[in-house]
């Protein structure tokens, strides 16, 4: 029907034409489509940092009130750093923080008894309750993502194994079983595999395991240290400690032990890595002003930030899961 149109006609379909390609009618105005999707984007990711800050906490290891016997205790603080409190107050150490995923409970490691046993907590730092009772060394507690459980390292005659128990302490169980040391278990998001640290091949490298201790499996292999593993929420990423630089640095890589890439370049010491529960952070220690605090970095390594300032050593951190408020 549009070619019957009189040749009369055709400077008024011309004029038409003009309007809407210049965009009279909006048809080609796409950098306001373009900057409307960035400041979508731009909110949903604000609005999921504040839900990180408003919603989730750090327990920490400090010795800022070293007492005349010197130790270490427990305290939390938001994930800015602001309201550090401290949670356990004796006259021997506590350390190594592990939160249950409902956010409710805290694991931790405690000299209290004459030799380090498993406690357990509530997240406020009441009801504290010891879990493991014999003559060895329990420490590094990590609860397993349903909640049921708790793996933890097992010093005995000069041997470290990694073991599990229910989250009452009961039904202890050992999953490594090698004449070298095997350390620091974190549980996979789907609590079907648990990654560790062991020296059993000459030198601590990155491992992984089934949550029964079946299918032990070395991730890589290179003539530095690796340790400290963490696995990030959703699966796919593994952060950890490594001295392949000459100097300990945290870096990151996929599950299966592929494409590791290095998230810090500092002087001084980085270590222990453990990620926020939306997989956007990474917290770890840091001794590049001078003593060990706790910093904050983007889970690329970016935007790194110091949250702790004293002169007291903090670090033995955990990142708490997202916590559903009571109102």
């Amino acid at each position: 029907m549009r070619n019957s149109v009189g040749v009369r006609k055709a400077g008024l379909v011309a004029l038409v034409g003009v309007m809407i390609g210049v965009g009279v009618y909006g048809c080609k105005k796409e950098e306001p489509v373009r900057e409307g999707t960035s400041t979508k984007q731009s909110i949903e990711e604000k609005l999921s940092e504040e839900k990180l800050y408003k919603q989730s906490k750090i327990a920490f290891t400090s010795s800022r009130d070293v007492n005349r016997n010197g130790n270490y205790e427990i305290y939390v603080m938001n994930v800015d750093g602001s309201e550090q409190t401290r949670l356990t107050n004796n006259r021997a150490t506590d350390s190594d923080p592990s939160w249950s995923p409902d956010g409710k409970k805290i694991a931790f490691h405690s000299l209290r008894d004459g030799n380090f046993e498993i406690y357990v907590m509530n997240a406020d730092g009441s009801g504290q309750t010891r879990l493991t009772n014999n003559r060895a060394v329990d420490t590094w507690p990590a609860w397993s993502p349903d909640g049921k459980k708790i793996a933890f390292n097992l010093l005995r005659d000069r041997n470290q194994e990694i073991y599990v128990m229910n989250a009452d302490g009961s039904g202890q169980k050992r999953l490594t079983n090698n004449p070298a040391r095997d350390e620091a278990p974190s549980w996979s998001p789907d609590g079907n595999k648990i990654a560790f640290a062991s020296e059993r091949d000459g030198n601590f490298e990155i491992y992984v395991m089934n949550a029964d201790g079946s299918g032990q499996k070395r991730l890589k292999n290179n003539p530095a240290r690796d340790f400290s593993p963490s696995w990030s929420p959703d699966g796919k990423k593994i952060a950890f400690t490594s001295t392949r630089d000459r100097n300990q640095e945290i870096y990151v890589m996929n599950a299966d032990g592929s494409e590791q890439t290095r998230l810090t370049y500092k002087p001084a010491p980085d270590a222990y890595p453990s990620w926020s529960p939306d997989g956007k952070k990474i917290a770890f220690r840091s001794k590049r002003d001078g003593n060990f605090e706790i910093y904050v970095m983007n889970a690329d390594g970016s935007e790194q930030k110091r949250l702790t300032n004293n002169p007291a050593m903090d670090g033995s951190h955990n990142w708490s899961p997202f916590l559903v408020s009571e109102k």
